[in-house]
């Protein structure tokens, strides 16, 4: 005789999602709110900026913070009324990046690795623990192509590669510590390709064409609606195509 057997399937609230975006005096974290809080299901948004950024529309509150100070960050952390669902970071930075080994300097590195890598790492620390452990979470970090060291064909930008390439690694890092204590998180890196922006227009070449940051937000927020467990601690393109390590 055969018994028969109970299968349970795990069920997650059908709430709408509360959404906090750091970088959103940039042009891609500012598209992003924009992005966010056209969405049916969003209940809140919560928008962090060195400067304070301020929204027109009032589900976008505005909080400022220094990512680069522990105490900034642990008391806006600690100061959030409400559980996350959904962690983007989008801060970042590009100036004169080296052609060339001559054009090393430890400041370059240092400048790089504070507006590309420490920030992220820091906003993990105190943000993580902000997101709900018994539904699906996401947390997700602009990184770029350019910090892929197998991709890598053509040489230079040392400090801003590797900045990049480190911050690959603490997102590697964090999708699996995350993981022991939420099944359910899913920890990625984004490249938004290349916008038409501040951080971008002194590279740019004439005949090119670049994305606007409302296009590439677009894309990246569709990334993100479809990741799954499965991409845990992988980095992806805005279209969604993953970018090796």
């Amino acid at each position: 005789m055969v018994k028969n057997s109970i299968v349970r399937i795990k069920a997650y609230p059908m709430t709408n999602l509360n959404v906090a975006i750091f970088g959103c005096s940039g042009a891609i974290g500012k598209a992003l709110c924009i992005e966010y809080i056209n969405k049916p299901n969003i209940d809140n948004i919560i928008a962090y900026s060195r400067s304070g950024e301020e929204f027109e529309n009032n589900q976008i509150k505005s909080i400022k913070v220094d990512y680069c100070n522990e105490q900034s960050l642990a008391e806006a952390a600690s100061s959030l009324q409400i559980k996350l669902d959904i962690i983007i970071v989008a801060i970042g930075a590009l100036d004169n990046p080296e052609k060339s080994i001559r054009d090393l300097s430890t400041e370059k590195f240092l400048d790089m690795f504070n507006a590309n890598t420490i920030p992220t790492a820091l906003i993990a620390k105190y943000y993580l623990p902000c997101l709900y452990r018994d539904r699906i979470t996401k947390f997700a970090s602009i990184s770029a192509r350019v910090g892929s060291i197998q991709d890598n064909e053509l040489g230079g930008w040392y400090s801003y590669r590797a900045s990049k390439s480190a911050l690959n690694m603490i997102l590697k890092g964090l999708s699996i510590e995350q993981q022991r204590l939420n099944h359910d998180s899913i920890i990625f890196g984004l490249h938004p390709g290349t916008v038409d922006s501040k951080l971008s227009r002194p590279f740019q070449k004439k005949n090119k064409e670049y994305f606007s940051p409302e296009f590439s937000a677009k894309k990246l927020v569709n990334v993100i609606d479809a990741k799954t467990v499965d991409d845990n601690g992988k980095i992806f393109a805005w279209d969604n195509t993953i970018i090796p390590y």
